[in-house]
């Protein structure tokens, strides 16, 4: 049996979870357990995740909007120290069209997590927000004190009430808590053997590139190019998703470190504002490929523009980012060719047309 203090982290098997995850056995201080039911996410994570560290992680394969089910997991880990909590629904269009699944989902979870840690005294929790709680903002780059404008997405809305939930509970009961406003992560591990799932990341734009530069998509279609931006296209802050994931690291170090009821906000970004275009024209540079695309419509939800100032997390968490928009693509269409590798390894299957 591991005697190692344990860290919970939830939405393991998701994108930016898996990295999280990752890192933390690197970090070699604590046991990892994942609780993840894999609606936007795939088991094979797991496998990847030990193939890379080595280590096979526990999963809770539950959903976390049942409250009895999430207790299980704490009442089976004594251990337990701390959350890391990452499983939501986050589609902002798809957020758009089922308002009533993400404030059920995502604020639901949160409320069941909250209560088993104040029970069972984990009383270290990180939330994983985003940069949409600004909506858009007037002033850019946007600082942790930047007021919220209203949510343009109920996806954005589940992240304004969670941090606003997170921060009422820690204030009330015997934890603290940290939430994390990260803006777009994107890339994959540095091994290329783990990245965005591919069957989830259909609406997230470097997938698609990778995806249209592998000959998966026939296009790729810009969503607006008549925002008031330099070139017309959406403006965001692209940072690597292993540095998210240390950010993560770091926070919970800081957390530690911290006396009960205390609750703050960080922003995990790169301070850099890039437009769609010119996300797309790294790639072209990143890897030689000329990518097909092409101006389509707005999408609903999209905020124009939205970057960070890191400087506060800089000097409180003593993090930065380290990988540039370059290495980004490039991590990105490495994970990308080890998709494709995987698929034509992959043994026929019948068709029934025989």
């Amino acid at each position: 049996m591991n005697t190692q203090p344990a860290i919970l982290v939830t939405g393991g098997c998701g994108y930016i979870g898996s990295h999280t995850v990752i890192a933390l056995i690197e970090q070699g201080k604590y046991e990892v357990i994942s609780c993840d039911n894999f609606v936007n996410s795939s088991p094979k994570a797991l496998e990847r995740i030990a193939r890379i560290t080595g280590v096979q992680v526990r999963n809770y394969a539950i959903d976390l909007c049942k409250a009895q089910d999430t207790e299980k997991i704490f009442a089976e880990n004594p251990h337990l120290i701390g959350v890391i909590h990452f499983a939501a629904l986050k589609s902002v269009p798809e957020s758009v069209e089922q308002p009533l699944r993400y404030y059920y989902n995502n604020l639901n979870s949160l409320i069941n997590l909250l209560e088993a840690c104040r029970k069972y005294r984990v009383n270290h929790f990180i939330f994983s927000s985003s940069c949409s709680v600004y909506g858009n903002a007037d002033q850019l780059p946007v600082t942790e004190q930047t007021p919220f404008k209203k949510a343009e997405s109920p996806y954005a809305s589940t992240k304004q009430m969670g941090e606003e939930i997170v921060s009422n509970i820690v204030a009330a009961y015997a934890l603290k808590a940290i939430s994390l406003r990260y803006f777009n992560p994107v890339g994959a591990h540095m091994s290329g053997l783990i990245g965005e799932d591919a069957l989830q990341a259909t609406i997230n734009l470097v997938p698609i590139i990778t995806q249209t530069a592998a000959g998966l998509r026939p296009e790729l279609v810009v969503a607006g190019n008549d925002y008031p931006t330099r070139d017309g296209t959406c403006i965001r802050d692209y940072i690597h998703v292993s540095d998210v994931a240390e950010a993560h690291i770091a926070a919970l170090e800081y957390l530690f470190k911290q006396p009960l009821h205390f609750y703050d906000v960080f922003n995990i970004g790169t301070g850099t504002g890039i437009t769609v275009l010119e996300a797309i024209e790294a790639f072209q540079r990143a890897t030689g490929i000329s990518l097909n695309y092409r101006i389509g419509q707005r999408r609903p939800g999209d905020v124009v523009a939205v970057y960070a100032d890191t400087s506060k997390t800089e000097a409180v968490l003593g993090w930065r980012a380290r990988f540039g928009l370059m290495e980004m693509m490039a991590s990105a269409w490495k994970w990308q060719q080890q998709l494709l590798l995987e698929a034509s390894t992959l043994p026929l299957q019948p068709t029934g047309n025989l």
